[in-house]
């Protein structure tokens, strides 16, 4: 698999995914059109399958432009049917999504939104989580309770350690400084706040992380219980 990360509009990421067997490419999310062409176009690919983790409108505003322009097959959340009527197939727990020789398992990962999903390419393991989790933080809950996103956490962060997770956000010197203020003793959580600093500043991506930094810094993650991880989380509101 070859993975291609880019930005989008203020602090979206897109990624690119490419099988290097058969040449199929698939976009995940589509917060804009333009970025992408232009990264198709800098590679020479097309675009076969664009895969939607959620319906929020920074996730699929480029839709309609990618498919007219490269006749792409659509992936959505099932419980995303109505914000995408025109996706070319709706999925849910457990489907298997192929790009060329790429398999990905479907995860329903609820609790930033009621239709969220995650690609969870086990072989090459990678997960696209979309706005479930990012780099030492997760997404704010827009469907509690928060025992929803707690539990999808929960099921990431039991991913084998070296598991690379593509997130939809650069949010990670924001997340760092709060996981520093709720763990100022964790020496780990203080090293790696330097480490996000010098890379923002030198406008690198804090995307991907793996699951085994997120285990030793991601205070969402490190939460003992449903109770504090909501603690936390609204905490993080207000940081």
């Amino acid at each position: 698999m070859e993975i291609a990360l880019f930005t989008c509009l203020s602090d979206n990421y897109a990624a690119l995914l490419r099988d290097e067997a058969t040449g199929t490419v698939a976009l995940v999310d589509a917060p804009a059109a333009e970025p992408v062409i232009v990264e198709l176009e800098r590679r020479g690919w097309g675009l076969d399958v664009i895969l939607v983790t959620h319906q929020h409108h920074d996730h699929i505003e480029g839709i309609p432009s990618l498919v007219a322009r490269y006749g792409a097959k659509v992936v959505a959340p099932r419980l995303a049917e109505q914000a995408l009527p025109d996706a070319d197939r709706f999925v849910g727990e457990g489907d298997i999504v192929e790009i060329g020789a790429l398999r990905a398992e479907v995860w329903e990962t609820p609790g930033h939104c009621t239709d969220h999903v995650s690609y969870h390419f086990a072989s090459e393991k990678v997960i696209f989580v979309g706005d479930t989790m990012f780099t030492m933080g997760c997404g704010r809950i827009f469907s509690p309770p928060p025992e929803k996103l707690h539990a999808s956490l929960q099921r990431i962060a039991a991913l084998p350690g070296e598991t690379q997770v593509y997130s939809g956000h650069e949010y990670t010197l924001a997340n760092a400084r709060f996981c520093a203020h709720v763990e100022p003793d964790n020496p780990q959580v203080a090293a790696r706040l330097k480490s996000v600093e010098a890379a923002r500043a030198a406008g690198i991506p804090t995307v991907p992380t793996t699951i085994a930094e997120e285990r030793a810094t991601n205070v969402f993650l490190r939460a003992t219980d449903v109770a504090e991880f909501a603690a936390r989380r609204e905490a993080k509101n207000r940081f």
